[in-house]
């Protein structure tokens, strides 16, 4: 990067950590560090909502996964918006009402002390492992960028967005997002202006359009049902439905945002403008994806998109690579012509055009072999790197295209995107280890200064934790993927408990503390044995507790239960 980038890069990210830990200063008590002392508006609720889930990940994966198999992706969010109105008429008045630091307290007054603390473990195992990931995909650019090892980076990314988590807490973190997030939602609608702006002279939205269209790419509603497709309308409208009304509702790192709410009213307007706004935005953020490739199959694109895992192969086995490279060429030349023809031929309405885009099709399946060639020799030499390159196809654009300062304030907003989630969730995992497993077994806290200590210590904990994971995250493939197939494992239980307390009030802790470890066995065995698409895995994990439950009472009567 060249020396305005890096000023304007390093700039942003001070800016956001001095102005966190200033507007955190000042804590005593726990009730200020964990819940901002409960006074934050709806419009700090709505974007620190959005902020905790569009992760880096969001922004530097989706397009690249757009890129790779469309945006059918943007399916997974179509029961967003009806989980939304659920958790507004039932968690949120439960939630405000009882004044928790975390969901899980509700459950030992409706439970007992053992079924809120194993939804706690089964929370912070899951979250802990999702927020090490979410470290480990900004440490790519900064490993990409300076040619450093990655396992450095991921101890640079998560370590600076610890002063202000650790010093600020809840209040810092609200504040940092809302303007991360400003920042994130004008760079990105820019990059995509300029992705537009960079395309062959003559070529324009429509033509890009166009091309997207005819590779495949604009593949937004995929209305065929198979068990097994990850994204298509029916896992996304169910399996969708029971992921967000898991993740929305009873993990700690999303109530804890909204439970900072001034009162009722502002959560649930928080809460419900999420489920409007999350679909379109995460549209456009595919859209740029879809309009990467018809942008590389006009302009040459690189053999593979993460270049230093390239660069071992080649230096490892160049002749290898010199047989890829000149099929690569000539399928790029040729790949390159075909869209240009196409693009010349769609207005006059030519017979011709209809073989022209077969051609191209059949010259994007060539690519896309060739491609999973490239990827198999690397995968298979002894270079540490992740499996495929699609966390590295935007990036390869922003390093490669993009002018100079817009590259540092790209990067800028990746790291951004990444501590907006991330510091959400340390936040959260510090409120669930300390209220729902540490205090929960320690009978007295001496004072609310003692108290607050606990709680900056777990967010050290965690922050330690989750860097620790993300040394592991190398090989996870794409990464937007592969956080929400760990939310999955763990998601459906979580919710069916939830699910019982609230509707079936004749179950008992007993019965749904072994119902919830009977559902989470068989949805990691469901999962083992790949029998479905992950997105099923929260309907049937919900769907199992609640089974289990009733099968339980068929054995036993229950003792009276707290409504």
């Amino acid at each position: 990067m060249s020396t305005i980038d890096w000023t304007v890069l390093i700039f942003t990210l001070v800016v956001v950590v001095v102005y966190g830990v200033f507007i955190g200063r000042g804590q005593k008590s726990n009730e200020s560090y964990l819940k901002a002392d409960n006074k934050m508006p709806w419009y700090i609720v709505l974007l620190g909502i959005m902020a905790t889930q569009a992760s880096a990940i969001t922004f530097l994966s989706a397009p690249g996964q757009a890129y790779t198999d469309g945006m059918r992706f943007v399916q997974y969010y179509f029961g967003l918006p009806l989980a939304m109105i659920v958790i507004c008429i039932t968690f949120i008045p439960i939630f405000q009402r009882l004044n928790v630091y975390t969901a899980y307290e509700y459950l030992e007054n409706r439970f007992d002390k053992k079924t809120r603390v194993l939804t706690s473990l089964l929370f912070l195992f899951s979250r802990g492992l999702s927020t090490g990931i979410s470290i480990y995909a900004p440490s790519i650019i900064l490993s990409s960028v300076l040619n450093w090892n990655i396992y450095i980076t991921n101890v640079l990314t998560g370590g600076i967005l610890l002063i202000y988590t650790y010093v600020g807490g809840a209040k810092a973190i609200a504040h940092t997002q809302k303007l991360q997030f400003l920042i994130i939602l004008g760079t990105m609608a820019f990059a995509g202006f300029l992705l537009i702006q960079n395309m062959p002279d003559g070529i324009g939205f429509n033509d890009a359009l166009y091309l997207a269209g005819k590779s495949g790419k604009l593949n937004v509603i995929t209305t065929e049902f198979d068990w097994k497709d990850k994204y298509n309308i029916w896992s996304g409208l169910i399996g969708g439905f029971f992921l967000a009304l898991s993740y929305f509702g009873t993990d700690q790192s999303q109530v804890g945002r909204y439970i900072t709410a001034k009162d009722n009213t502002n959560a649930k307007m928080g809460l419900l403008l999420n489920g409007l706004v999350k679909i379109p935005m995460q549209f456009a953020i595919l859209l740029i994806g879809a309009l990467l490739f018809a942008f590389f199959s006009l302009k040459p694109a690189p053999i593979y998109f993460n270049e230093r895992s390239y660069q071992y192969l080649k230096e490892t086995k160049p002749e290898q690579a010199a047989v890829f490279e000149k099929e690569h060429q000539d399928l790029q030349v040729k790949f390159n012509a075909e869209s240009k023809e196409i693009l010349k031929l769609k207005e006059t309405g030519s017979p011709q055009l209809t073989q022209t885009i077969q051609d191209f099709k059949n010259t994007q399946t060539q690519v896309k072999a060739l491609h999973g060639r490239v990827e198999e020799a690397i995968n298979k030499s002894n270079y540490n790197a992740e499996k495929t390159d699609t966390n590295y196809i935007f990036l390869y654009f922003v390093k490669n295209t993009l002018p100079v300062g817009m590259i540092g304030l790209l990067f800028a907003v990746i790291f951004l995107a990444s501590w907006g989630s991330i510091s959400a969730a340390l936040n959260s995992l510090a409120a669930c280890s300390l209220k729902d497993v540490h205090l929960i077994f320690k009978k007295e806290i001496p004072d609310e200064k003692t108290e607050l200590k606990y709680s900056r210590l777990h967010t050290l904990a965690w922050g330690i934790f989750s860097i620790g994971v993300a040394m592991f995250a190398t090989q996870m493939g794409s990464l937007i993927e592969a956080v929400n197939v760990l939310g999955s494992l763990f998601y459906g239980p979580i919710l069916g408990i939830f699910l019982v307390a609230f509707y079936y009030k004749k179950i008992d802790g007993k019965n749904v503390f072994i119902s919830a470890i009977l559902a989470e066995i068989a949805v990691i065995a469901v999962y083992q044995f790949d029998i479905v698409s992950f997105l099923w895995l929260n309907v049937i994990g919900a769907a199992a507790v609640i089974l289990f439950s009733a099968v339980g009472l068929l054995f036993y009567k229950p003792k009276a239960v707290n409504s």
